[in-house]
This record gives C-alpha cells, structure tokens and sequence, in this order.
C-alpha cells in the first residue's frame, strides 16, 4: 500500500484487498457492517482518494552562482567581517557587564562598538565589489546589527550613565533602542530601497551617535546632564522607526565643503556641544525633508 492513504483507507483495504474502483461501496459496506450510509460515504471518499505526493525539501545554497573556489574564498571573507562585527559587538557587552578596575570599560566598549561599525560598512562593500552578495549575506548582516547596534549599544549606554539617572527611566530608554533597532532592520529587509534617502535613522547612524557619545563622556567628562542624554537616546530610538526620510551620507559628503568649515571649528572649540547640536540638526533634517516633499507633490498635484 502507498504511502499517504487514509487510517479509513487502510482499514478498507486490510480485508478486501486493492479493490476496483466500482467495488469499493460493495467491500465497504461488507468489511464495516452497522455503519450508516453518510459514514460508508465518507470512508468510500477517503478509500478512493489519491494518495498525497510526498516532496523531498530543496536546500538553497548560501553562495548563489559558480561555487568556485575563487567565490568560496571571497564569499568566506565577507562572512568573516560580519562575525567580526558581531564579536565585537560580544565583547562591548562583556565589557560594560564585567568592567575594569579603572572604570574604563564603557570607553573600550564605546571602541568595539565603532569597530563593529567599521566591520558592518566592509561586509557589503566587499560582496558588492567581489560580487557575492547574496540573501544569506543579508540576514547574516541584519543578525549582526542587531546583536552589535542593537543590543550591544544600548548595554554600553546603560553601563555609562547608571547611577546618573533612575534605574528605571535608563532601563526604558535602552530597551527602547533595543526593540526599535529591531523593528527598523526587520523593516529594511522587507521595504524597497531608495538610493537616496533612508526611511528613519539607520540602525548603524543610532550606534555611532551612541558610541561617540559615551566615548566623549568617558574621556573628557559630560558637558551635557545625564537626564538630557537620556532623553537623547529615546529621541534617537523613536527616530529609528519614523517614516521621516534622511539623507545618506553619501549625498552628505557632496555637500559644499564650506558648509563643513563652522563645524570643524565647533569641535575644535567645544567637542562635546558641537557634536551634540550636529546630532540635533541630522535628527531635524528628517521632518525637514519630509515636509518639503509634501509641500512639493501638493504643488504638483
């Protein structure tokens, strides 16, 4: 007997046998007396079904295209930058869980996390240059942000101002980062790309802000309340998941290289402040944007 037949299927055919289609109501009803007539239909349906075919699953290869050993080698390298970013990130948490005994682990976790910055810009660039991008290099990237922007950052931020602000109020704003880093990468994997702008602040922008900020507090002290840092960073996580369009940095970087003069001399100036307002005016520039495109296809339209 086949292999996907009916429990009423197989009790039908252990007495009468593989039985011509026209029989089958005859053996029935002679193999399972006492049973009504919309019983015998049933089994009668089911002993005549056809049998389901059973598919084998399909594994999809990680490295679409020539597996040569040339790809295989430049597809491992990419790899390895995103564990790398994602050890790092492993480390910035041991770090600011463990600490030192000169009160510097946040810094040292502050630096891992820019490394694992470093780390997550080269994995694409390589796959794009070697040409072995691929879906699982892609979900290979996303877990890595998370782990090292996602959670690791925010583990670095409460190891840095505990102490400074309620424990609770500091455990809601970390958390905050944790859960919408989580929801702004889910959303880039499913969300069509636009070359020019990012559809809320990336995950990777978020964790440099959170780094340098701590990096600048641990090494040349807070110019800026704790209370008004924490509400910097629930800004930050709320900016993650908006809708506001903002600039990559790629159209950054092509501005008039006169607009970079003021800050250049903010930060010799004052780091701290200047760094501060430069966050300020990027996490603007989203509402800004936003409301210049609506105001352009309202005069379209």
């Amino acid at each position: 007997m086949r292999a996907g037949g009916s429990f009423a299927r197989q009790m039908l055919l252990v007495p009468v046998g593989r039985l011509r289609k026209a029989d089958h109501s005859v053996a029935t009803s002679t193999a399972l007396p006492g049973l009504d007539p919309v019983e015998l239909r049933a089994i009668e349906k089911a002993a005549t079904a056809e049998p389901v075919e059973q598919t084998t699953p399909t594994t999809i290869p990680l490295l679409p295209g020539e597996r040569t050993l040339d790809r295989r080698i430049k597809f491992a390298l990419v790899q390895a930058c995103t564990l790398s970013s994602l050890l790092l990130g492993m480390t910035a948490i041991f770090l600011a869980i463990l600490g030192r005994p000169d009160g510097r682990a946040p810094m040292y976790g502050a630096l891992c996390l820019l490394a694992c910055i470093t780390f997550d810009g080269l994995d694409g660039a390589l796959a794009r240059k070697f040409g072995v991008a691929s879906p699982f290099g892609v979900q290979m990237d996303s877990l890595g942000d998370m782990t090292s922007f996602g959670i690791a950052a925010p583990v670095v931020v409460f190891a840095t101002l505990q102490g400074t602000v309620p424990t609770p109020v500091l455990i809601v704003a970390c958390a905050m980062v944790a859960c919408c880093a989580a929801v702004r990468l889910a959303r880039f994997n499913v969300s069509p790309k636009d070359g020019r702008f990012f559809c809320g602040v990336p995950t990777t922008m978020a964790a440099t802000v959170l780094a340098v900020t701590v990096l600048l507090k641990t090494t040349m002290g807070s110019a800026l309340p704790a209370g008004a840092m924490v509400f910097g960073v629930v800004l930050l996580a709320i900016a993650m998941v908006s809708s506001f369009p903002y600039a990559k940095l790629a159209k950054v970087v092509k501005l008039p290289p006169t607009l970079f003069l003021l800050p250049l001399v903010g930060l010799v100036w004052n780091t701290q402040i200047t760094f501060g307002l430069l966050v300020l005016v990027y996490l603007l520039s989203g509402p800004v944007i936003w409301a210049r495109q609506r105001k352009t296809a309202a005069r379209i339209a």
